[in-house]
């Protein structure tokens, strides 16, 4: 979803927090300036005005998206499909009976659903209760991600393939991230994760959101990601390796991309079915003051990307000054670029063309009564507030059928139950001249390579600072903001709101004083390690890895002089970047995936000077799985998984034949364990699950976290048989939560994204953040 901006009241009292006081008191939802102002825009047709205005009055329907790598995403729907649907569609509670949920008929594969029950079923009704928590556990582990299916829709029209060079340039809080780099594995094997050649840059203003937005797109490891902390508005152009010069030089070139999404923040007002008080605040002006920025951000991507590459914009607001007049200033002032119809793209989406004619508000009365700028220049309105920030660019243009605004997209409430939303592809001309002028693009700033010093402040030679007319002025810049603490992981509550932002004024002179001060990144230098490195060489043959494992690709993130404690993972274009520009120049949050890390030697400690051990982690195996020797790894079947999945720290001993002798005969340190399909009573294993271990002297311990432990366990098993679920269940005085034994004996998948943490020990949303931190 686009981010909606937020603002503070006197007492200080946020924005977010008046919103949800307002839901709590049931505000009254009229706003007579809502409605001239969207009458007078003919926003929707006369007899359409009545639908539009009741549904955004009706609460907004959970809708909720089955997410990470294909097996996981095919298995785990075919367990809504043909389990739980089925069990929630005869359900009666108070007389009434109660809709099962539903595939959203337009998204593909039909991996996303639409749930629309009151809290109180959730609460009171046993069959509901059960589905409910299989999603809180599913959701907390990354395989489902709780997102309104409007947003689904901008990654959808950006049609990311996995050669593509991609940037999301407001990216938190990384549903859509997620989504796109979804795209970008998309041609994965079954049974692995590949290494895509493209790259996936997720840009947001605020480094707090960054650190989330990187807790967000781990549901999915990659080493194509990198997380950067720029404001898109001026967002720099990187370099990148070109081809070798006529002398066999090295040389580099502009980085250019294929596609480019564009979630701009916006006032929101597409949102009010959830964020309700909205609808006491909610007055004409607020789109005005957001235009400039969502025009600078277009520009920017614009100025960013290949010909024939690809733009999404996306809000979630209802004002055409955020949206059509947006798209028409950027398209004046950028005549190589086209918006794309797409009207036979996902033909079971309704949707409305763009308008052709508008009349922004010039004050809180809404006065709409000018139909040009022109006319507006030469009002009263306009000599009695000669500095109104409202430009030419808030009103149509006079040729305005020339830029074909009715093919950029209107989602309105009424036509399929959702949030109000607006989208619009854009495409770079790819004519004969238009080409030659790409590859001049391209071209342009190619020099020999000098490597930027890690301690250099001044701006990079490799990075072009974004030209003076882009800089942002004293209008406003974006800050996003973390979710509130303690909201419960599921359905009930988004844990991770998507309109959780805000916009902070800041004149030049604050940011650039802030800028030269080192503002607030305080990231690690990236450094890839030599394939000669020792501690590479000792994960390389300790882990037992093919030769053809990318070792010149592994990267450490952590101060000199200081132990090296994790590995990380990063493609060749990852690679490039880093290599070619500045790390504090570009903001560089994360780059690539970690694959292994250093295991601590617990209780019992380690010999002097012993060698560190290193372990492959959860969230690396997919990516690490392809390079393991396949004769190193171990087989065990459904009852040593159980033993596993009850205990912490099971002994070697009190595993069956003929895991207890395979496992005791091999070494202290970290292996990995296939489970293939299998069968233990009533319980059906249908898909592989390979995951890693770690063996101590005298016993073994799964390498995932208690969520994941947990989710693992309710989904095969039929209940949280973990120590932890024990535990929890004992504190409360109840049974452990369970769901019924068909749910996953029959469709018990692979785990192929755990998220891991050091031993079992749960890791809090609050403290992921980078090392660094």
């Amino acid at each position: 979803m686009a981010k909606p901006k937020r603002r503070n009241n006197k007492k200080g009292v946020s924005k977010m927090q008046d919103d949800r006081t307002d839901l709590i008191e049931k505000p009254d939802m009229e706003n007579e300036r809502f409605k001239a102002y969207y009458k007078a825009q003919n926003l929707v047709p006369e007899q359409d005005w009545d639908a539009f205005y009741d549904t955004l009055k009706q609460h907004l329907p959970t809708t909720f998206r089955v997410a990470g790598s294909r097996q996981v995403a095919a298995t785990l729907n075919k367990t809504i499909k043909d389990f739980h649907v089925p069990t929630l569609s005869d359900v009666i509670f108070e007389d009434e009976k109660i809709p099962p949920p539903v595939q959203i008929p337009w998204y593909p594969d039909g991996l996303a659903w639409h749930f629309n029950v009151p809290k109180k079923i959730l609460r009171k009704s046993p069959e509901f209760k059960r589905f409910h928590s299989f999603l809180v556990f599913e959701t907390e582990v990354g395989n489902i991600s709780r997102q309104e299916a409007v947003s689904m829709l901008p990654p959808l029209f950006l049609e990311v393939e996995p050669h593509h060079k991609v940037i999301d340039m407001c990216a938190a809080p990384g549903s859509k991230t997620a989504q796109l780099l979804e795209a970008l594995h998309a041609k994965d094997s079954i049974t692995s994760t590949s290494i895509p050649s493209g790259l996936l840059i997720a840009n947001d203003s605020d480094h707090k959101r960054c650190h989330l937005l990187i807790h967000q797109s781990a549901r999915l490891p990659s080493p194509a990601l990198m997380v950067t902390n720029l404001d898109a508005s001026i967002y720099p152009a990187m370099q990148i390796d070109a081809p070798l010069g006529p002398n066999g030089e090295k040389r580099t070139q502009q980085l250019l991309f294929d596609r480019i999404l564009c979630d701009v923040p916006c006032s929101g007002d597409g949102t009010m079915r959830k964020n309700m008080g909205i609808w006491k605040s909610w007055q004409p002006m607020d789109g005005n003051g957001l235009h400039g920025l969502q025009v600078r951000i277009l520009q920017r991507a614009m100025k960013l990307l290949k010909p024939e590459g690809r733009i999404v914009y996306s809000t979630c607001s209802l004002n055409p000054v955020e949206n059509e007049a947006v798209l028409a200033e950027a398209l004046e002032t950028n005549p190589d670029f086209y918006l794309v119809d797409v009207s036979s793209k996902l033909p079971a989406l309704k949707r409305a063309p763009g308008l052709t004619n508008w009349r922004p508000s010039v004050d809180r009365t809404i006065n709409t009564n000018y139909a040009t700028y022109a006319e507006f220049k030469a009002s009263q309105d306009f000599i009695d507030n000669p500095k109104t920030k409202l430009t030419e660019g808030h009103w149509p243009p006079k040729d305005v059928e020339r830029f074909n605004l009715p093919r950029s997209m209107r989602i309105y409430p009424h036509l399929q139950d959702t949030g109000g939303f607006f989208v619009a592809v854009l495409e770079r001309k790819a004519s004969t001249n238009d080409r030659k002028r790409g590859a001049s693009i391209e071209a342009e700033g190619l020099q020999e390579i000098k490597k930027p010093r890690l301690d250099d402040t001044q701006a990079s030679p490799m990075i072009d600072t974004a030209p003076e007319d882009i800089e942002t002025d004293a209008e406003a810049t974006v800050e996003e903001t973390a979710p509130a603490e303690g909201a419960e992981a599921g359905i009930e509550v988004d844990p991770k709101p998507e309109e959780a932002s805000k916009i902070v004024t800041e004149t030049k002179q604050q940011r650039k004083a802030k800028e030269n001060k080192g503002g607030i990144f305080k990231e690690h230098p990236f450094t890839f390690l030599p394939p000669t490195d020792p501690i590479l060489r000792h994960c390389i043959e300790r882990l037992n890895l093919t030769p053809d494992f990318p070792s010149s690709n592994i990267l450490v993130r952590n101060p000199e002089g200081d132990a090296v404690r994790s590995l990380y993972l990063g493609n060749d274009l990852v690679k490039s970047v880093i290599e070619n520009n500045n790390y504090a120049r570009i903001r560089l949050s994360a780059a690539g995936t970690k694959v292994f890390a250093k295991q601590d030697s617990g209780k019992s400690g380690a010999a002097a000077g012993a060698e560190p051990q290193f372990r492959v982690l959860g969230e690396g195996l997919p990516v690490v799985l392809p390079f393991v020797d396949p004769t190193t790894i171990i087989t065990a079947d459904l009852p040593t998984l159980k033993v596993l999945v009850q205990n912490y720290y099971p002994l070697v001993s009190s595993f069956p034949e003929p895991f207890k002798t395979v496992s005791g005969e091999r070494p202290v340190g970290s292996h990995v364990v296939r489970f293939p399909p299998g069968k233990m009573d009533d319980v059906v294993l249908t898909h592989e699950i390979v995951l890693p271990i770690w063996k101590s002297n005298v016993s073994l311990t799964l390498m995932m976290d208690k969520k994941a432990k947990s989710a693992l366990s309710l989904r095969l098993f039929g209940s949280d048989i973990t120590t932890a679920g024990r535990e929890a269940a004992t504190a409360s005085g109840s049974a452990a939560p369970a769901l019924p034994a068909k749910t996953d004996k029959e469709t018990g998948h692979e785990m192929e994204v755990i998220r891991e943490n050091d031993l079992l020990e749960p890791t809090d949303e609050s403290e992921i953040t980078s090392e660094a931190t």
